[in-house]
């Protein structure tokens, strides 16, 4: 015999009325505003009705009408993932993928829906900033935007919450969370210090944005802590893609043949120079250390294995969900995420 509170929960066949709130309230013996309490947080619902509650939106098949919703509640109940940045990005880069699917998880565990956007021209940022304006979404992550995006002016005007990967500028009016990129990179450069290389290159990121100016950062200030003098010609920039890493390698080796190590801003650009120092005869990590920074699964799958700094993506997109969530009315805020050292074959 199956008792009450354990019977199947009804679910609406085609041409059934869906089950509402009033529903709920009257199989559970509690008002319509309890109910309502209830389902917008629980606010001021003693434990037994709670549970009187929930039996009855089993039993019924009650499902929330997001529409209705938002009609009461003045929240979409959509966060935007906003890349602004060419659509091949995303899919060339590793680090947006782990933070998509890292951001997707975290929004679909707070039954939100997801959005993604790119907004890397005028027409594009046009259309993306008219559709957040009308207040489409509750809030915007912001991922790899660059100091100076025409975006971000535009963003603080359109009134939404915005909480951005690094630190692309504008930090007065939006929150952020970022990896700790300068200390990462100075574990990078103090370990090949302290395995015994001299001539320690860098490619670095782009310096228009925080990624690309603290792990040069990190880097200069991990060389003055040990006493060594900066040398101008052993620094090349590079653009995080891997054609900028073989390309910035070449250049090093041509004004520095003598390096005996580098280390690349990200995993991508070490993955180019590991083929060019490959292609000009020298073994890593017998003639040269490489290290990276990020740990995305490529840096395993190099031959050597890569060492290189883990940055923790998937507490990345947690933090910025949970922000962006809980403490909109808070910003802003930032939050910074510690790195670590992770030591493979390479050097």
């Amino acid at each position: 015999m199956v008792t009450p509170d354990r019977r199947a929960p009804q679910r609406p066949r085609a041409g059934r009325r869906r089950p509402t709130i009033h529903d709920v309230a009257r199989e559970a013996g509690v008002s319509y505003g309890t109910v309502s309490r209830f389902l917008n947080g629980g606010k001021w619902v003693s434990a037994e009705a709670r549970r009187s509650i929930e039996r009855a939106i089993s039993r019924t098949g009650y499902t929330a009408n997001p529409h209705a919703r938002s009609l009461v509640t003045g929240r979409s109940g959509s966060i935007a993932f906003l890349l602004p940045e060419p659509q091949h990005v995303l899919f060339e880069d590793p680090n947006l993928s782990i933070l998509l699917r890292g951001v997707t998880q975290a929004v679909s565990d707070r039954q939100l829906a997801l959005i993604l956007m790119i907004a890397s021209t005028d027409a594009e940022r046009d259309r993306v900033v008219e559709y957040l304006a009308g207040g489409h979404v509750d809030g915007v992550l912001l991922i790899s935007s660059h100091n100076g995006d025409p975006l971000l002016p535009r963003l603080a005007a359109a009134d939404v919450p915005v909480v951005a990967t690094g630190r692309p500028g504008f930090e007065e009016s939006i929150g952020t969370v970022t990896a700790d990129d300068f200390a990462g990179a100075r574990s990078a450069v103090d370990h090949l210090l302290r395995v015994g290389r001299r001539r320690i290159a860098t490619i670095t990121g782009p310096q228009d944005t925080s990624g690309g100016t603290e792990r040069l950062r990190g880097f200069r200030q991990s060389l003055a802590s040990h006493d060594r003098s900066e040398d101008e010609a052993l620094i090349e920039y590079g653009d995080w893609s891997r054609d900028s890493g073989s390309a910035a390698m070449r250049k090093l080796l041509d004004r520095c043949p003598d390096l005996d190590a580098v280390f690349a801003a990200n995993d991508l650009m070490a993955a180019g120079a590991l083929t060019v120092l490959r292609d000009a005869g020298r073994i890593v990590p017998d003639d040269v250390h490489l290290v990276g920074f990020d740990d995305t699964g490529l840096a395993e799958t190099l031959d050597p294995p890569l060492t290189t700094v883990r940055q923790p993506l998937d507490r990345i997109s947690r933090e910025m969900v949970r922000l962006i969530t809980e403490n909109a009315d808070s910003l802003p805020m930032s939050v910074t995420i510690p790195t670590k050292l992770i030591i493979r074959e390479s050097g």
